[in-house]
This record gives C-alpha cells, structure tokens and sequence, in this order.
C-alpha cells in the first residue's frame, strides 16, 4: 500500500502543486447545511488535513478512482470520514457551490456559466487536475478499420457514413451506440468530436461505458465511445487523428499523457478556499506521488508526477495505416 508521511501535507495551493484558481460564487438556491452530523454523544474529530469529516460528490468515469484513493487514505488516516456519492459534472460543482460537498470532481473545466454564477457570489475555489483521460472509440475485434479521422467519426454519428465498406471495413451498415445525451462524456464527445451538433444518426443506446462495450463486444457492425479506465474487454481501440492526413494516435499512455491522443481530457478537483482542511488534505494526497500511484491503477494517466515511456509511435495512411 502506497504510504505518505502527515508532514507531506502542505496547503495545496503552494508548493508543486500550484492551483488553477477561479473566482466563483454560490447559486441562486444556497442550503446551509454543513458535512453529516456526528454521533450524538460522540466527539467529533478534530478538524485538520488528516481528520474531519467531508463529503465528495464525483462524476461517474471518475467514480473509482476517487473510491480507490479514499480507501488509501482513510487507511492512513483513520480520524478521516470521507462520505462519496456520485453525480454527473454539474450537480458535483452545484453541491459545491451550495455547500453540500466539500469537494467536487469533475471531468471538465468549469463551464462559462458557472464561473459567471458563481462569480456574483463572491466565493473562490481552487482547481486541480489530478489525472488524465482519454475518450476512446471502440470497434468489434472482428472490424479490420484500425484508423478513423474526428471527421471520419463525426460522419458516422451524423448519419452521413453508413457503410463500413466505405472506410475499409466489412459491407455492413456501421451501427453507432451512445451513451445517455446528459452524460459527462457524451457532452464532451459533442463538444470535441460533433462541433457542438446534436448526434443525427439512427443509434443504439448504453447507460454507461459498461453498456456501450457489451453492445459493441457482440456486433460486429457497432461503434461507440468509452472512458479510457473502463478498459476495452471484448472491443478494439481505434487510431485517431485530429485531421485526414495527420498521424493517428492509439489511446496508450504515452499519447494521452502528450496531447497527442486527440481525444484527451483532465479530471479535476474543485474545493472552496475557505472550505474544509480535510478537503485540502485529501486534494495534497491525490496529487502526491502515492495518489498518482492509485491514478495509473485504476487505468488513467498521472498529472502531477514525472512518467517515463519507452517509445511511441504514431500511426500513419488512411484506415489501414502503419506505423511511422
């Protein structure tokens, strides 16, 4: 098990690990209530980096990751109470906002709209990226296209591209599967790999990445789109480029670390300036070379600590490209 020494714990707004700081403030609807009352007759813990009580609200892809590293450090620390629950990106930043979390993790940057709201509240937060992700697109194993453009991708979902055959595939009508639309990653595939646009293709559906991979794993004329830490059991990765004729990226660790991998995004911490110190002390430990550990275990890549590659190649030519 990873170890960290208490004197390890700075403010994680100095040192290494400088913050990204926002100007925020609170929503029009502000609960009051604090992190989960103590037993009665109980003395609460004292409240510091190491001991308290908290709550975190996470977005799902990033769900185990954070239950892997509050395993860690409520082992460590044993005075830490650390209550997790999930919700998608904008109720994570909305429970913080209305202090009830201590800590939101999220998929994403805050959203204009929530830095011009919280903004009029006048309350600060910090952020910290703590670990990178890749949204990968995944083919059946028995689907010989090894390499696919955004703009190849964005056919497909548009409706535009129907037949596998046209991209160096079997003569099979290609069959797009999506996740739900409100979904932190669908909202990011929009975004990068749609321009904005609505999907227009007929489409199969998938609540989640484990969804989308059963789906994709028994038909062979299916496409989707996963989290880099769902794995890829019983799928393929495609190689992406950002444009036709630029090289393609496999979603390996290398790539995802670089930016190269088109498809590149960061997990974040979000906590308020003023909130609680175990919050802070939790934010130190995952960005600290013990919490990038559990990064890397649970399929992700590190932010905060130096990895070292052995090679990387990107891949060239159409959708049957070769190495460079």
């Amino acid at each position: 098990m990873p170890s960290l020494h208490w004197l390890r714990f700075d403010d994680p707004g100095a040192g290494r690990f400088p913050p990204v700081r926002a100007w925020c403030g609170v929503l029009a609807a502000i609960a009051l209530g604090g992190c989960s009352p103590s037993t009665p007759g109980s003395q609460p813990p004292e409240e510091s980096l190491t001991s308290g009580r908290i709550q975190i609200v996470s977005a799902p892809e990033a769900m185990g990751l954070v239950g892997r590293q509050k395993a860690v450090f409520t082992a460590l620390y044993p005075q830490s109470g650390i209550e997790l629950r999930g919700g998608d990106s904008r109720e994570a930043i909305r429970a913080l906002f209305a202090d009830e979390a201590d800590l939101a993790v999220i998929t994403r940057e805050l959203a204009p709209e929530e830095r011009s709201a919280a903004v009029r509240g006048g309350l600060e937060l910090e952020g910290y990226r703590f670990a990178r992700d890749a949204v990968v697109v995944v083919v059946h194993p028995d689907n010989p296209v090894e390499n696919l453009a955004l703009d190849d991708v964005r056919r497909i979902y548009q409706g535009r591209a129907t037949r596998w055959a046209d991209m160096g595939g079997p003569d099979l009508a290609v069959v797009p599967v999506i996740q739900r639309v409100d979904a932190d990653i669908t909202t990011f595939f929009i975004d990068r790999v749609m321009g904005g646009e609505a999907f227009s293709a007929a489409s199969a559906s998938a609540p989640d990445d484990a969804g989308v991979l059963e789906l994709v794993a028994r038909d062979r004329a299916a496409i989707g789109y996963v989290s880099l830490g769902a794995g890829l059991a019983g799928v393929r990765s495609v190689r992406l480029a950002s444009l036709t004729g630029l090289p393609y990226w496999k979603p390996d660790l290398e790539a995802v670390y670089r930016g190269d991998y088109p498809l590149t995004r960061y997990f974040n911490y979000y906590v308020r300036t003023s909130g609680a110190p175990l919050a802070k002390g939790f934010i130190t430990f995952g960005t600290s070379r013990e919490g990038q550990v559990s990064v890397q275990e649970a399929g992700f890549v590190p932010t905060t600590v130096p990895v070292r590659f052995v090679r990387r190649s990107p891949m060239m030519g159409t959708h049957q490209g070769e190495d460079r």
